[in-house]
């Protein structure tokens, strides 16, 4: 059935410090946590599938509002009002057809959707669900089995595009978003899968270059991923039309007897030489044990690693000498510097709304020196080099109220553009600079209370001590184990996080918020 869900979430954000708030608290929101002390409110109502019929819709909507002084831009309102989803969508058999503004469904989830992925980047280092989203459309294929294989090789994918709507280098430029899988079954318990998942930013009206055309022949270039012809700029004629990139993606997963355990390697790309995997071992390394039991007090653990230091290797093309020379040494690949979601001409990379759309590590220009806003144009990349380690666990505590624990260190390098501390390797051959890098520790807390469980709880214990004329006596009065108090649907939403470190400004927050749902 087409159920019909209203939610209300109010939540007031504090820290301690008079920077940011603590990177946890405002990461892989959606863009609607405030950047510093203040408060948000949500309120959404959607629909679900009705997989008893053929032909199924949905619908779903959510307003955002968060409020905050903004010393970066004193002229702005402190109010900011944003539409988070506003979308519809049909499905038929294995076809879905999404129309409007949507979140991407993240991977490795704990104890409860509401608190988010256990995961950095939600299991696709593309885009993780850290920024804003963009209207548009996205098709998209359910795992289908390739004939005449046993059901041992499946197939799966989704293609759309969107429109950027913030203010950004290239104004109004146009997203491409394109996705292929595929699955093998070993066994019943066994999976392989192999992804590659691609985005492409064109069009749009740059500075530099005037209005860039949006006609179909672009467009099936940059599908395509090929050079620009004749009408477009030297860059995109060089290399490929707009700014592309990606990742690839390989899985294995193996499901027991009430659990399972997922391994993936998710290996960025900005050109042909990631796509040829030449710049490992660059990549997203994540672990994940899960429970079927969702009420244990500990149902996943996750574990991460990020490495983005070598991007292909530091050199990119052969060093030339004032007298002609090549002055790179034999042997060495001069395909480097590949600058993940960076990009020259579409000087606003991939971000929305001035957040990273991708791997929430790789940060904005002026996170590190609080410089940036997410009310000012993103016109660079601040931190592509790095490496972390990452620690999600989820659970319920007393078997009843979801929480997840979240711990990341990270040493950070900036970028082969301009490095944070001490000499840019840049130009050099791999390894013989000594590297050093900020390091910075951030945590997180976050959990619900359901009262409406509390609730079931103690009717129960009161119905199971009164006897069953009890219970028909409460229930008739709509307060019974059958009936629905005004408890049910109400819960506590609480976290607590922190920074340490040199990368950000050392700081301690505080959320406390009420969300109260209808029809669940």
């Amino acid at each position: 059935m087409n159920d019909f869900i209203i939610s209300l979430l109010l939540l007031g954000a504090m820290s301690s410090s008079d920077g940011y708030l603590p990177y946890w608290m405002t990461t892989n929101q959606y863009g609607l946590m405030p950047e510093r002390n203040g408060a948000m409110s949500l309120i959404s109502a959607q629909t679900q599938f009705d997989d008893t019929k053929t032909w199924q819709y949905r619908w779903g909507a959510s307003l955002g509002a968060n409020t905050y002084n903004n010393p970066l831009d004193p002229a702005s309102s402190p109010t900011h009002v944003m539409v988070d989803q506003l979308y519809a969508s049909l499905r038929w058999k294995v076809f879905t057809l999404d129309l409007g503004q949507k979140h991407r469904e993240n991977d490795f989830i704990g104890a409860s959707p509401a608190l988010g992925s256990l995961s950095v980047t939600g299991g696709h280092l593309v885009e993780s669900g850290n920024a804003r989203s963009m209207p548009g459309y996205l098709g998209t294929l359910a795992p289908v089995a390739v004939p005449w294989t046993g059901k041992h090789l499946w197939i799966y994918g989704a293609f759309g595009d969107y429109a950027t709507m913030d203010q950004r280098y290239c104004q109004c430029a146009l997203v491409h978003r394109t996705r292929i899988g595929f699955r093998v079954t070993a066994t019943e318990r066994l999976s392989f899968d192999a992804v590659l998942d691609h985005y492409g930013i064109w069009g749009g009206t740059s500075p530099d270059y005037g209005k860039m055309d949006i006609n179909l022949e672009n467009y099936l270039r940059m599908v395509t991923g090929s050079h620009a012809g004749s009408s477009g700029t030297i860059s995109d004629q060089v290399n490929v039309i707009g700014d592309q990139g990606g990742s690839e993606i390989f899985r294995a997963s193996y499901r027991g007897d009430g659990w399972k355990i997922t391994a993936q390697h998710d290996i960025p790309y900005s050109d042909g030489s990631g796509m040829g995997f030449q710049n490992f071992p660059d990549g997203v390394n994540t672990i994940c044990f899960s429970w079927n039991d969702k009420d244990r007090w500990v149902s996943d653990i996750l574990y991460e690693h990020h490495y983005t230091m070598y991007q292909s290797g530091p050199i990119n093309g052969e060093l030339i000498g004032e007298h002609g020379e090549i002055l790179t040494p034999k042997g060495t690949k001069t395909t480097g510097k590949d600058q993940y979601f960076w990009n020259g001409q579409y000087r606003s990379c991939w971000t929305h709304f001035s957040r990273i759309i991708g791997d929430p590590l790789i940060l904005p220009l002026g996170m590190h020196d609080g410089t940036w806003s997410s009310a000012l144009m993103n016109l660079s990349l601040d931190n592509d080099r790095y490496k972390a380690h990452h620690f999600g666990l989820g659970g319920k505590l007393w078997r009843r109220h979801p929480y997840k624990f979240m711990l990341t260190y990270s040493d950070n390098h900036g970028s082969y553009r301009k490095v944070y501390v001490g000499e840019n390797p840049a130009d050099k051959p791999w390894g013989t600079i000594k590297e050093t890098g900020l390091h910075q520790l951030s945590g997180a807390f976050t959990g619900l209370i359901d009262f409406s469980s509390i609730a079931r709880t103690a009717k129960n214990g009161t119905a199971t001590g009164k006897g069953k004329a009890a219970t028909a006596r409460s229930a008739k009065a709509g307060t019974g184990t059958t009936g629905r108090s005004w408890l049910d649907g109400l819960s506590l939403s609480y976290g607590l996080y922190f920074d340490k470190g040199e990368l950000y400004q050392d700081s301690f927050g505080a959320t406390i918020g009420v969300r109260y749902t209808i029809g669940r």
